[in-house]
């Protein structure tokens, strides 16, 4: 028999929480106002991804980077971590760097790179950030085209690069990592996903033979990379456990990564979006090992039972049945995929009767996430398109290089629309997109946008959209679990209804969200619990909470919810 869905949350609670399927009812469309505002400029950030193209059609040049949120200072503001590629390796000498912009408030950053030591000069990917040795403060991964970098955050404002100590310099082609705790010790372990082996020095020529219709080749033409697993063993070493964990293949060619209890079961899974081979849905057994079920699962392929060209992922209760769901965007021609969670039957593809397949069918999307920017109490998403192809108007008269954001709504009864065109001119701007995160950097109670594009520059989107609905925002800490809380469950319940997530390291594409929970609860005025089942299996609850402020809520200060029936 297959565990509960909640362990460690008695029936009687869950029977008056959990919100049926369709409890919501529908909502109508377009009824929000259009408010993003690009304030890029505004807030003092300049930063540019410099790709390193110069013809050749190195095929990294197309694929970064990413962005992170994290706190790095631990002044309860949401800092900047930005991702830079620069030279191609052995090619030319790079003068690019990543950037760390450190949030002062009153809408303003400033660049503390050099301050700091953090702007490392490797052919960047991506980011992901936890507290990995659980000293209170927030440490960052960084992949690379190359070695992989770790930076302890030394609590002063500065970090120290520990990678060789640690053991994670993966020489590889990392893209997507996140931190989770997949053995339930209290230390975050990291999934770095490995991309195609990829060599300069055997750089074929894709696309026609005539002058400016060289194109970049298809990763078909290039050999997976395996990823790795390392487990934390919290004496700020890792071991790669890939092979003892069951997940060694060589068989995907992995971009976008989340962890994700799907089950229900108390232990995070994992979910890999793979780029032109079949995505992965390795499940926890809850001893130390994985089990491939993405075939069982309905989750590696298209509807036509094909593998598509995976990037950006998230995990989220889009239909609010307490199940977490999954969200993959793929190549253009082939639409973004939508997996509804049916418990123990498995995953439904949803994405055409949901509305989300015709209008990603010309798209390429790369950063993706679920979100709800309206404060209403259900999940919307936001992808970040961008083609790879910087000559494809050569060969396409309906596929562009630049391309604009989607924003779909989530109207009830699982439907979306893309309301993306009331959202404003600077969230409808073309780009080459890439990374995306999403986090309240200025505190004001909604969720804004941070996007990464292909050698042009960040764009920081502010929500501007002032509708009269509440929210609660959650700062979990660990005690006995670990320090990020990562991989806790929390169910937030207003007005007899009850709305389910994660806490969670990176998703989307390369990057990785504000680590504060921050959930929507439309017209409700009150929080009547907030129940955490803590890694490890600790279940509190938190009851008569405000709304529209932020919560610390530390483990083990809350109500304990007795474990089992």
């Amino acid at each position: 028999m297959r565990p509960p869905l909640f362990p460690g949350f008695p029936v009687p609670l869950i029977l008056a929480l959990v919100c049926l399927p369709g409890c919501g009812g529908g909502k109508r469309a377009g009824r929000t106002p259009a408010g993003w505002t690009d304030i890029t400029a505004e807030a003092g950030i300049s930063f540019r991804h410099q790709s390193g193209a110069r013809g050749q059609k190195y095929l990294m040049e197309t694929l970064g980077s990413g962005v992170c949120f994290l706190d790095y200072d631990g002044d309860d503001r949401q800092d900047l971590y930005l991702v830079n590629s620069g030279e191609v390796p052995g090619v030319g000498r790079s003068m690019a760097r990543n950037a760390l912009y450190r949030n002062l408030g009153g809408g303003k950053f400033r660049d503390v790179t050099a301050v700091a030591g953090i702007g490392d000069r490797g052919y960047g990917m991506g980011c992901t950030v936890a507290d990995y040795d659980n000293d209170g403060d927030q440490d960052l991964y960084v992949t690379n085209y190359g070695d992989n970098r770790l930076f302890r955050n030394e609590g002063d404002g500065t970090f120290l690069d520990v990678t060789v100590q640690a053991g994670v310099g993966d020489p590889r082609w990392g893209t997507s990592s996140a931190f989770a705790d997949f053995d339930n010790d209290g230390w975050v372990d990291l999934y770095v996903a490995n991309y195609v082996d990829f060599r300069i020095e055997k750089n074929l020529y894709c696309g026609e033979p005539k002058p400016g219709y060289r194109t970049y080749c298809h990763p078909d033409n290039f050999q997976a990379l395996p990823d790795v697993l390392y487990r934390n063993l919290g004496d700020g070493t890792f071991k790669d456990v890939t092979r003892e964990a069951g997940l060694y293949t060589a068989e995907g060619k992995g971009l976008g990564v989340v962890w994700t209890d799907y089950d229900g079961d108390g232990d995070v899974d994992l979910y890999v979006a793979n780029d032109a081979t079949p995505n992965f849905l390795f499940r926890n057994r809850g001893d130390g090992t994985f089990g491939n079920v993405t075939w069982a699962a309905g989750v590696g392929f298209s509807e036509e039972g094909l593998p598509e060209a995976g990037m950006g992922v998230d995990a989220g209760d889009f239909n609010r049945d307490g199940r977490m769901d999954l969200f993959v965007v793929n190549l253009s021609h082939e639409t973004n995929s939508l997996y509804e969670n049916r418990g123990e039957s498995g995953f439904l593809d949803r994405t055409f009767e949901s509305g989300l397949g015709q209008p990603s069918l010309l798209a390429l999307g790369f950063g993706a996430g679920f979100l709800d920017f309206d404060n209403d109490g259900d999940l919307d998403i936001f992808v970040n398109n961008g083609h790879l192809l910087d000559n494809i108007h050569l060969y396409s008269d309906s596929v562009t290089y630049a391309e604009t954001n989607m924003l779909f709504e989530n109207l009830g009864g699982g439907r979306f629309l893309d309301v993306a065109g009331k959202m404003g001119e600077a969230f409808r701007a073309p780009g080459v997109g890439r990374g995306s995160a999403a986090g309240d950097w200025d505190d004001d109670g909604d969720l804004d946008l941070v996007v990464t594009h292909s050698g042009r520059p960040v764009r920081l989107l502010r929500n501007d959209l002032r509708n009269e609905n509440h929210w609660v925002g959650l700062r979990l800490e660990g005690t006995r679990s670990n320090r990020s809380a990562i991989g806790a469950r929390v169910g937030v319940e207003a007005g007899g209804v009850i709305l389910w997530d994660e806490v969670r390291s990176a998703s989307s594409y390369l990057s990785q969200n504000d680590l504060r929970m921050h959930v929507g609860v439309g017209a409700k005025i009150q929080v009547t619990n907030v129940l955490v089942r803590w890694p490890g299996g600790l279940t509190e609850t938190w009851r008569d909470l405000p709304v529209d402020r932020y919560h610390h809520l530390i483990e083990g200060s809350g109500e304990s919810i007795q474990q089992g029936n």
